[in-house]
């Protein structure tokens, strides 16, 4: 199917050269940017979404990305609507894989983990410390509410040897303390926290706004599977009320039982362990 996009010029500065990503929340695109002559990603809010509240969502998160002042975050440098409305911003053009991608066909040696763990761990600092909203002097904490495989990106790096890029915060919520916060809830349910899933599953039960624990459980179940290749829990059946129950009540597998092989040390296990466990314990 011919895309329209390809070729055409955005606000008379942007080349849209190929399609490079496909999502929910809407398509990316690798662009030229004609007066600078560097190359960027453009994402575009799909067009069955143009509603206010999404675009509003849209807009918050290329205000969080731009705002965002990591090495570990995706940067954002621009936004804009287009001829025919349809929001858009733009970013930097990152070559390299997902952490969905690297982990495929083997967990990462012990060396490789530390290293890309310590810096997404320092990119969700950055964000759980917040950006300012308008005019007022104080920082809002951002949850961002779906840290999984797929949206973290793994790019060479000549000092590091690789880093890490927390992508997509299209779904990402504002602390406010207020009852409504800013932004929406979704998420995966294999990698989303108890309170989360309750969320998802009871949009109007009144309870209090997810805080930065919610993205710190969401972590160590990645953390779990970068170094078995596999998840702590698995429910039976994988729809969103059987992974609630298992985030709530289920005891999270060990590395000996998902990975006897492996041989990984026990303190590693212990603080993978204590992430997933003590954030949020079974009742």
């Amino acid at each position: 199917m011919d895309d329209d996009r390809i070729e055409s010029l955005l606000i008379n500065r942007y080349r849209l050269l190929e399609k490079i990503g496909q999502g929910a929340m809407g398509q990316v695109y690798r662009a030229q940017d004609m007066l600078l002559g560097s190359i960027v990603a453009i994402k575009f809010l799909a067009q069955t979404l143009k509603s206010p509240e999404m675009c509003d969502r849209f807009a918050l998160e290329a205000r969080a990305c731009a705002q965002l002042n990591s090495d570990f975050i995706v940067k954002v440098t621009d936004y804009g609507v287009d001829e025919q409305g349809i929001p858009f911003y733009v970013m930097e053009y990152l070559e390299g894989q997902n952490l969905k991608e690297v982990m495929q066909h083997q967990p990462l040696p012990l060396v490789r983990f530390f290293n890309l763990s310590q810096q997404i761990c320092l990119g969700l600092q950055c964000a759980h410390q917040g950006i300012r909203l308008g005019s007022s002097d104080r920082l809002y904490p951002i949850i961002h509410c779906d840290i999984k495989p797929s949206n973290i990106f793994v790019i060479p790096d000549p000092l590091l040897g690789e880093r890490a890029k927390i992508l997509d915060f299209g779904i990402a919520k504002v602390m406010t303390g207020e009852a409504k916060t800013v932004g929406g809830i979704g998420g995966t349910p294999p990698y989303s926290s108890p309170e989360q899933m309750i969320w998802m599953l009871f949009p109007n039960t009144g309870l209090q706004e997810l805080d930065p624990s919610s993205d710190i459980y969401s972590f160590g179940i990645v953390m779990f599977e970068m170094l078995t290749g596999q998840l702590p829990l698995r429910p039976k059946i994988r729809d969103r009320l059987n992974w609630f129950h298992a985030h709530c009540e289920q005891m999270p597998a060990t590395f000996s039982e998902v990975s006897p092989d492996l041989n990984l040390p026990d303190a590693l296990e212990a603080l993978v362990g204590n992430v997933i466990n003590l954030l949020f314990c079974p009742k």
